[in-house]
């Protein structure tokens, strides 16, 4: 619950930096992270872990590429957020899920129940109705599913701890990262040298603010039924929505309202269903337990 308030509550952190430019963001919310993670994985005294992580090619080549993905995911969404598209922001957390089953079909090759499709659908048929709104494709939302998406097919694969594979992904980008932020304190142009002290809080502030909610979710996940956290991870988009539609007043029609009822509605489907399949598998005797998919 902490993790998911935290995520839905993050347009309201992030937008204390509003005025700075998304690539600043977010080359000092990776290079704070880091920070973040090192001295926790130095009280744990647990780099060991990371270090034979990373001496296995496969784990490597994935967390590399889970790296790319989930900065690229990080600087949409700040982009998003510093540009009054929170409400784009919080759909295409909406529709992640969607994506997540729908790249499960096409990438693992997992069978899908008549339910989950009936989901799936309506998640197409949110963006379909959205593009026709708009007059074109809500590409932040697909941008922030897809992202996210493979993201979390790549952590399928690789077994290890999150803080393990979130170290690798930062260590993954901190080159770059450095020399970003050098050229830009070389240039006379850093955020934090100009930065006022709302943006400070922000640029500072943000290695915590990434680490935390990661760290109580990895927690949540070990201890709470999954079918729990599913229902349970939607409060965050919900929180979105709620920031960018009340307190932030972004422009939303009837027609923005009727692709949001869409993908609400597959996800109310997709829920239930996966709740009642819990529950199936769960009576079933040994042996005789009907598949999740």
């Amino acid at each position: 619950m902490c993790a998911q308030v935290l995520w839905g509550l993050s347009p309201a952190f992030w937008r204390l930096g509003a005025d700075v430019p998304a690539l600043d963001l977010l080359g000092h919310r990776a290079f704070w992270t880091f920070v973040t993670v090192f001295v926790i994985h130095l009280i744990r005294r647990s780099w060991r872990d990371v270090r034979t992580a990373v001496r296995q090619p496969r784990i490597l080549a994935l967390e590399a590429l889970a790296g790319i993905i989930i900065g690229l995911n990080w600087l949409i969404w700040l982009w998003a957020l510093t540009n009054d598209r929170v409400l784009e922001g919080s759909l295409g957390y909406f529709i992640t899920p969607l994506v997540s089953v729908l790249l499960g079909v096409m990438v693992v090759g997992e069978r899908l129940r008549p339910a989950q499709w009936m989901a799936v659908g309506m998640g197409g048929a949110s963006v379909l109705w959205q593009t026709v709104d708009m007059g074109q494709l809500p590409w932040v939302s697909l941008a922030l599913a897809g992202t996210f998406g493979v993201y979390g097919l790549i952590k399928k694969k690789v077994d290890r701890p999150p803080l393990d594979m979130l170290a690798i992904e930062l260590t993954v980008m901190l080159p770059v990262v450095v020399v970003f932020l050098g050229l830009r304190m070389a240039g006379g142009q850093d955020a934090l040298a100009s930065a006022t002290p709302t943006e400070t809080v922000a640029l500072l502030g943000s290695g915590l603010f990434t680490a935390v909610p990661l760290l109580c979710f990895a927690a949540a996940v070990r201890r709470v039924p999954l079918s729990v956290v599913g229902v349970i991870q939607y409060l965050s988009p919900s929180l979105n929505f709620v920031l960018g539609a009340v307190v932030y007043d972004e422009p939303f029609s009837s027609g923005r309202l009727v692709g949001f009822i869409l993908v609400w509605l597959g996800l109310a489907v997709f829920t239930v269903d996966g709740l009642r399949s819990s529950r199936a598998t769960r009576q079933s005797p040994p042996g005789q337990q009907k598949p999740l998919v």
